[in-house]
């Protein structure tokens, strides 16, 4: 089974494992059901001790959660996937038009490269077998010909254990990078699964008093989680992008008929290594992408500073009535 395949099944998974979140709604409205209660209660309370009218709106937000729990799979992870979804598509596209690109441009090179090895006589008969025949024909049977013969074949050798080891390890590179793509593809579906499942239990604790963030760190985990995908597709665009323009640079140094080529395909290697490495760093990038609690804080704060000059102002209002009032007693 091919690597795509098995991220096709990894999709197919999300989408199976997705209708279980609606049994979790059953749990999670008995939470959500208790918690509105408890908050209603508290904040009717807290309003009556104070003499202080009731502010209905605050009081709509359970009321709100429970309904987005009633119909979670459909109206906040179908709304979410929804929004989201054309991005993975776009990156996924981006992927697969450099991929293409990549791969002409890589046949392109290997013919020209072995062009130029036949256009060297001193090479030719390492990669043809009508070179080498012909090298053969031209010799004789004299000690120093048998000598010449068996250091040809010997060579021949070489060359070819030499091509098939860089092959090898070319392509255990290429496994590792495809390997390190599935663990990352893997995690995701996993992470996605647990919160796709267990959103409706945080969404009926974010009811609670005191546990109100609940629901934005789902929100916020969620839609980080679900970018791993197209960071990663992006930062695979980037890597075949710069194969592609080092291949073109190659290509037009092979048109030089005079340029011997270098078959040791380092350069490959070596972004074949940064890209398993740097694989590994999606996590982080897609933590700098969306945070959730800035806002939030920044909200809070100016509540906390408006509350203070409206005590400051009711303060300097009631002692500047207090003096009027003072005054016009006096006299």
């Amino acid at each position: 089974m091919e690597f795509e395949n098995l991220h096709e099944v990894l999709r197919s998974l999300y989408d199976e494992m997705l209708p279980l979140a609606a049994d979790m709604a059953a749990v999670a409205k008995g939470i959500a059901g208790l918690g509105a209660l408890f908050y209603i209660a508290l904040s009717v309370w807290q309003a009556l001790a104070r003499a202080e009218p009731i502010d209905v709106y605050p009081l709509l937000r359970p009321f709100t959660i429970g309904l987005c729990i009633m119909f979670f799979p459909t109206m906040v992870l179908g709304t979410i996937n929804a929004v989201l979804s054309p991005v993975v598509k776009g990156t996924h596209e981006m992927l697969e038009g450099q991929v293409l690109d990549l791969n002409d441009l890589q046949a392109k090179k290997s013919l020209l490269e072995r062009e130029a090895i036949l256009r060297n006589p001193e090479t030719a008969y390492l990669v043809s077998n009508e070179e080498f025949d012909k090298k053969l024909e031209e010799l004789g049977w004299s000690p120093s010909d048998l000598a010449t013969m068996s250091g040809m074949y010997l060579e021949r050798g070489m060359y070819s254990m030499e091509q098939s080891v860089k092959n090898w390890f070319r392509e255990l590179l290429e496994i590792l990078f495809q390997a390190a793509a599935l663990v990352i593809d893997t995690i995701r579906t996993f992470f996605l699964i647990v919160l796709s499942i267990l959103g409706p239990i945080a969404f009926a604790i974010s009811v609670w008093e005191g546990f109100q963030s609940t629901l934005t760190q789902w929100l916020t985990r969620y839609i980080s989680i679900y970018l791993w995908l197209p960071v990663a597709d992006l930062f695979s665009t980037m890597l075949a992008r710069i194969q592609t323009l080092i291949i073109e640079r190659d290509i037009e140094m092979l048109a030089d008929p005079a340029f011997i080529p270098d078959t040791s395909n380092t350069v490959y290697a070596i972004f074949m290594i940064i890209g398993i490495v740097g694989y590994f760093t999606i996590p982080t990038v897609t933590g700098w992408i969306i945070q959730a609690g800035g806002a939030g804080n920044f909200m809070r704060n100016v509540n906390q500073t408006a509350r203070k000059v409206g005590n400051v102002a009711s303060a300097g209002s009631g002692s500047a009535v207090g003096n009027i009032g003072g005054r016009l007693l006096k006299k």
